[in-house]
């Protein structure tokens, strides 16, 4: 156990020290402090989490109350309100908390709250037969990615390769993810077709050669940004994006191969059945 969370302290992901509580005129419940895939470096340095961590509170009942709401889980919000009950960090408003950094935040929560094991069901890649398999989430690691590259005002310089089109962009945030959701949810409705990728990038492309109008990035977005340019801003993103490298190593029972396959996470992820 010692060794397992001295591997998480160096990761940076699961507690920094052993589970402690708070002095009780600070927190009248038991908190935690965590340190943020983004290391702080997106925040503006007036802001509570350019730090680099984030004071959560461990889940009680209250948050269990959260995850079995079929009311929440209907609409879909269910890990959104788990998000607000957590974060306890003083002046942080969980709507500019980075995406990575969030995830970080709900999957700590849930190693805390459960433990590390993870039991889920997945397709052998090879024999396509369902295994039964057990996932070590202590040893999800913070993704490797260069903090040179990054910047407190979060917006960054691409030029597209195949237009040569100058534009900047900005890592998202939840409540970025938020106004995505409905945005999509709207078209849906009234267009009758689903239109996340182009939705999104009018959310997070804040300049396009110099022109920072959002009338005219909706426009560029919709009608002009070509396909191998997507793909390239896409990848270049993803490269740059601090976050949770939410791969596995799984060991196929047949074969006896290991490969890197992504955690799949059910609805019992956050809240475990047995």
């Amino acid at each position: 156990m010692e060794e397992q969370l001295e591997q998480q302290v160096t990761r940076g992901l699961a507690p920094q020290s052993a589970p402690h509580y708070s002095a009780p005129k600070q927190y009248p419940f038991p908190t935690e402090v965590i340190s943020l895939p983004s290391k702080g470096l997106c925040y503006p340095e007036s802001h509570p989490l350019s730090k680099g961590e984030i004071t959560i509170k461990l889940m009680t009942a209250k948050e269990e109350d959260i995850l079995t709401s079929t009311n929440l889980i209907k609409k879909g919000i269910h890990l959104d309100k788990l998000l607000e009950s957590v974060v306890v960090e003083p002046g942080v408003n969980v709507n500019d908390i980075l995406v990575g950094d969030k995830n970080a935040i709900l999957i700590t929560s849930r190693v805390l709250a459960f433990g590390p094991e993870y039991n889920v069901t997945i397709n052998d890649p090879v024999e396509n037969e369902p295994v039964e398999y057990t996932v070590d989430l202590s040893k999800i690691k913070i993704k490797e990615v260069d903090d040179s590259k990054l910047n407190r005002q979060n917006e960054y310089d691409f030029t597209l390769p195949v237009s040569k089109v100058q534009i900047k962009f900005k890592l998202l945030t939840h409540g970025d993810e938020l106004a995505i959701n409905k945005d999509i949810e709207a078209s849906e409705k009234t267009l009758k077709q689903g239109n996340e990728i182009t939705t999104r990038y009018r959310r997070l492309i804040t300049e396009v050669n110099g022109d920072r109008n959002l009338g005219t990035i909706s426009t560029y977005v919709i009608n002009q940004l070509l396909a191998g340019d997507s793909k390239a801003l896409r990848k270049y993103m993803a490269s740059i994006t601090p976050d949770l490298d939410l791969t596995f190593d799984y060991v196929s029972p047949y074969t006896g191969e290991m490969e890197a396959l992504r955690i799949p996470f059910g609805m019992d992820f956050f809240y475990p059945t047995e």
